[in-house]
């Protein structure tokens, strides 16, 4: 079995003053590939169809759909369920305890179990994605022909297994037209496409900068299980960290987590704004995850569009403040364990909310009804 060493050592290491080069800010017009699970959520949407509507800043070479699944949610939540319903729910009662807990409350109180929760494989996943990419590229009146391209239908099984798909091969293709410069790829869920693309042409890190947004920052204490997009494809993650393929890391926790919206926000800004505007106030005022998650009062409440922060990146360095670090390794436990000697990687540590949001609308105001 192919190791995670293994695996590295068939990457040759960058020579530094190119991964300096290619971790400082992108040149004019640069080359965009977005690689998204559009559909696991509502944010997604918006850095689509941000990126769709700031064409005369960026080269949007084509989107790859991910999959996203919930199946690791769900043990737990049936033990959380399952132990308030005998009565448990007590900081003593270890099977209850976590984060599944008010989950696990707000269900029952709803009049619902765990049940009733639908927990896709992540075939099902990629698949929903790649429909609600294009449905974003109509809601914007832009050709999706040929731009949008169907992703991994599992997360990376072994590191000698790598997933092909249409999205692997256009990375590659893409990575691989040295001509016109690097190609950005803006990771805004798990990383079976780019992970698979690594391992099949080890020869494109020269060539590519990634650009994720997932966990904690890299030295802080904590575990990464929370985030959805480092646990789902843990062979994909380790190996982005590993490689040595230029890396612009943007935590989630707790600086994407900044980037919230609120219902009057939508309706002022957003809401009106042409087609894809209401599309997106769609998605905001009938949000799955409301459901899911049993969130009562939602119109009390924002939402958190994190993977904005990843086109927020690519536009203006002051929209996300970022400093020059060594690349971490990711533990088994989904702790950051740092290491002298390591590659360079970015990362944020801050965002600007509201000159962010107020890029974002000044967009949107360009789009077509």
């Amino acid at each position: 079995m192919t190791t995670l060493q293994d695996a590295v050592r068939r990457f040759t290491p960058l020579d530094p003053d190119l991964m300096v080069q290619r971790l400082g800010r992108p040149g004019p017009m640069p080359r965009v590939i977005i690689d998204t699970d559009t559909a696991n959520e509502i944010d997604d949407q918006y850095a689509v169809a941000w990126a769709i509507l700031s064409q005369d800043r960026l080269k949007l070479e084509g989107v790859t759909a991910a999959p996203f699944s919930f199946l690791h949610h769900r043990d737990g939540l049936y033990d959380a369920v399952a132990a308030l319903q005998k009565g448990g729910g007590t900081d003593h009662d270890s099977k209850f305890v976590g984060p599944f807990a008010g989950w696990a409350k707000r269900l029952l109180a709803d009049g619902r179990t765990a049940d009733d929760i639908e927990f896709v494989t992540p075939d099902v996943g990629e698949k929903r994605s790649y429909d609600e990419i294009i449905r974003v590229f109509e809601a914007c009146h832009e050709p999706y022909e040929g731009r949008v391209f169907r992703g991994a239908q599992e997360h990376l099984p072994g590191y000698d297994k790598p997933v092909d798909s249409d999205a692997v091969q256009f990375i590659i293709k893409q990575a691989r037209n040295r001509a016109d410069g690097p190609v950005y790829i803006l990771a805004m869920g798990a990383l079976p496409n780019i992970g698979s693309a690594l391992l099949m042409a080890p020869d494109i890190i020269d060539n590519i900068v990634v650009v994720w947004t997932s966990g904690f920052p890299s030295y802080a204490p904590f575990c990464n299980e929370p985030s959805l997009n480092l646990v789902q494809d843990q062979r994909s993650s380790r190996l982005l960290f590993e490689c040595g393929v230029p890396h612009v890391y943007l935590p989630g926790y707790h600086v994407g987590a900044q980037l919230t919206i609120s219902l009057p926000e939508m309706e002022r800004f957003v809401k009106g704004r042409g087609d894809i505007g209401d599309y997106l106030w769609h998605l905001y005022t009938n949000n799955p995850l409301h459901v899911k998650y049993a969130i009562s009062e939602p119109e009390t409440k924002t939402w958190v569009i994190w993977d904005i922060i990843n086109v927020a990146w690519m536009l203006d360095a002051a929209y996300v403040p970022t400093h020059m670090t060594a690349s971490p390794h990711l533990r088994e436990d989904l702790y950051w364990h740092q290491q002298d000697n390591r590659h360079a990687m970015l990362e944020a540590y801050d965002v600007a909310r509201d000159a962010v949001f107020e890029d974002f609308y000044r967009c949107l105001v360009k789009a077509r009804g």
